[in-house]
């Protein structure tokens, strides 16, 4: 059910690790507990983050809610194609609907991260 060469934060976002560079994205549990999304404010390139603390927000038809940074780092990349096309993160939440890539220095703070078995646990379901 979620992809198993992905860490995933309590917070409901999902990252993928490359070296020093860190994807950032929501999880498929996320988008749909959030519903249709229709708007995402993102940080601009440049923008140093905290681990744990609101890098984003996502709105949808029924909320508005805080996406968190996993890591301290700077932001190097962010998906401007969500500034057209917020339901890329409902349609492709892995994919095409990814949020920000955090470049983190060599002992940057990291949250908890839990891999796929764990984060099934937190929300109730089973690993496929």
């Amino acid at each position: 059910m979620y992809p198993s060469d992905l860490q995933y934060t309590e917070e409901h976002e999902w990252v993928r690790t490359e070296d020093r560079r860190v994807t950032v994205g929501i999880t498929s549990y996320a988008q749909e507990a959030l519903g249709d999304i229709v708007y995402i404010d993102l940080p601009a390139v440049g923008t140093v983050v905290t681990a744990g603390r609101p890098l984003g927000e996502v709105e949808s038809t029924k909320s508005v809610s805080d996406v968190y940074s996993p890591v301290s780092g700077t932001v190097m990349e962010r998906n401007d194609e969500l500034d057209k096309r917020p339901e890329l993160v409902n349609s492709d939440p892995y994919g095409q609907g990814w949020m920000v890539v955090i470049e983190q220095p060599e002992a940057a703070e990291t949250v908890k991260l839990l891999d796929a078995r764990g984060y099934s646990e937190l929300v109730g379901g089973t690993q496929d």
